[in-house]
C-alpha cells in the first residue's frame, strides 16, 4: 500500500470523528465514488444527502420530544411548588393556634410571657444552627439596625402576648372571626399613614366583618369579657405591626451593611430582640415564681407540646415566606382567609365548645366575609 493511499485513508477516518462532522459528507462522497466506479458521483451524493436528511430529521424529532418533556416537567414543578408551600403554610398555621390553645387552656398554664420566651428561644436556636451549617444566611445584627427595629419588635411582642391571652379565654372559632377586625384597622391605617384608598367592595367586606364580629360576640355562649378585651388589643397590635413594619422597612434596609434585609433576617431580629424584653416582663409580672411552682412543667407531655408550638412558630415564618414567593400577596391573602375555616371547625370539635345555631351562623358569615374581603382586595 502506497504512502499516498494510506494518507487518504487517514483523512477519511479523521473525517468520521465528531470534531470534523462538517467535512465528513465530502469525504464520504469521495470515498464512495472511489469504491463504486461504476456509479456516478451524483448517485453517491444523493445517498449521502438522504442519510444526512434522515439524521437531521431524527435530531429534530428528538429535540421536539426533549422540549415537550422539559415543558411538562416545568408545568408539574410550577403546580407542585405553590400547592406544597400552601399546604405547609395551612398546616403550620392551624397547628400553631390549636397547640397554643392546648398549652394555655387544656394544661391551664397561666404564663403566656414565659411561653412566648420559650418559643422565641427555640426559634433563635434553630436559626443559629441553620446559619452555622450555611443552610441560611442572615444580616449581621448591628446597633444601628437594632435601634431601627426596636419599635417593630415591641409591637411584635405585644401582638404575640395578646394573642396568647385571648386564646386562653376565647374559643378558637371566635378568635378567628374577631381577627377580621384587624383588616378594618389596617385599612383605616393605610388611609392615614400611606394615603392609600380602598374600593367600595373592600369597604363592603369590612362592614360585613363588623356585623359578623358583633353578632358572634352577642351569640357567643362562652363569652368572656377579659378574653374579648385581649383580642381587641391583639387586633390593634397586629394591624400596628404590619403598618409599622411596612413603614420602617426601607429604613431598616439602609441600616444594614449589604443594603438589604431578607425575610430570614427579619424572623431572627424579631425573635432575638424579643428575648431580653420577655425576660424583663417575666420578672416584672413575677411569672418566674409561678412557672417554678407550677405542677404542669413536671409533665413531659407539656414540654413536648410547648416545644412543638415553638417549632411551628418558626415553621409559619418560613412557610409563609415560601408560599408568598411561590404565589403572590393576593393568593396568600385569599388562602389565609380560607384557612380560618378548618381552624374554626377544628377548634369547635376538639375543645367541645358549646355553639348555638345563631353563633354558628355568625361564625360562617364571618368566614365568608373574610373570603369576600380577600377577593375584593384582588380587584
Amino acid at each position: 500500500m502506497s504512502l499516498e493511499f494510506r494518507s487518504e485513508c487517514d483523512d477519511i477516518e479523521e473525517a468520521k470523528s465528531p470534531s470534523n462532522t462538517s467535512d465528513a459528507s465530502v469525504y464520504k462522497i469521495i470515498h464512495g465514488y472511489l469504491k463504486q466506479k461504476n456509479n456516478s458521483i451524483i448517485k453517491v451524493a444523493a445517498n449521502v444527502a438522504r442519510k444526512a436528511a434522515s439524521n437531521k430529521l431524527s435530531r429534530k424529532t428528538s429535540d421536539v420530544f426533549d422540549t415537550l418533556l422539559q415543558k411538562q416537567q416545568s408545568k408539574w414543578g410550577n403546580k407542585a411548588g405553590p400547592l406544597l408551600s400552601g399546604i405547609c403554610y395551612c398546616i403550620a398555621s392551624c397547628s400553631m393556634i390549636l397547640l397554643n390553645k392546648v398549652v394555655l387552656s387544656s394544661y391551664n398554664f397561666d404564663a403566656g410571657i414565659s411561653l412566648m420566651l420559650y418559643q422565641n428561644l427555640i426559634s433563635v436556636l434553630i436559626l443559629l444552627i441553620l446559619e452555622l451549617f450555611r443552610v441560611i444566611s442572615t444580616e449581621e445584627l448591628t446597633w444601628k439596625l437594632i435601634k431601627v427595629w426596636i419599635p417593630v419588635n415591641l409591637v411584635f411582642i405585644g401582638m404575640l402576648l395578646t394573642g396568647m391571652y385571648s386564646l386562653k379565654y376565647i374559643n378558637v372559632a371566635m378568635v378567628t372571626i374577631l381577627k377580621n377586625m384587624t383588616n378594618i384597622i389596617t385599612a383605616i391605617g393605610e388611609i392615614y399613614i400611606f394615603r392609600k384608598g380602598q374600593n367600595k367592595k373592600v369597604w363592603a367586606a369590612l362592614f360585613l366583618m363588623i356585623v359578623s364580629a358583633v353578632c358572634g360576640g352577642i351569640t357567643d355562649l362562652s363569652f368572656h369579657l377579659v378574653g374579648y378585651t385581649w383580642q381587641i388589643l391583639n387586633c390593634f397590635l397586629t394591624a400596628g405591626y404590619s403598618l409599622t413594619l411596612r413603614r420602617l422597612m426601607d429604613t431598616a434596609k439602609q441600616s444594614t451593611k449589604s443594603g438589604s434585609l431578607n425575610e430570614v433576617s427579619m424572623v431572627l431580629l424579631n425573635n432575638a430582640l424579643s428575648i431580653p424584653f420577655a425576660l424583663i416582663l417575666v420578672i416584672a409580672f413575677n411569672e418566674w415564681e409561678y412557672v417554678y411552682q407550677a405542677e404542669v412543667i413536671r409533665e413531659p407531655m407539656f414540654w413536648v407540646v410547648a416545644t412543638a408550638s415553638g417549632l411551628l412558630g418558626l415553621a409559619i415564618s418560613f412557610s409563609s415566606v415560601w408560599f408568598l414567593h411561590q404565589t403572590g400577596p393576593t393568593t396568600y391573602s385569599l388562602v389565609g382567609s380560607l384557612n380560618k375555616v378548618p381552624i374554626s371547625v377544628a377548634g369547635i370539635l376538639l375543645f367541645n365548645v358549646p355553639v348555638s345555631v345563631e353563633n354558628f351562623c355568625s361564625i360562617v358569615f364571618g368566614l365568608f366575609a373574610g373570603i369576600f374581603f380577600a377577593k375584593a382586595k384582588m380587584s
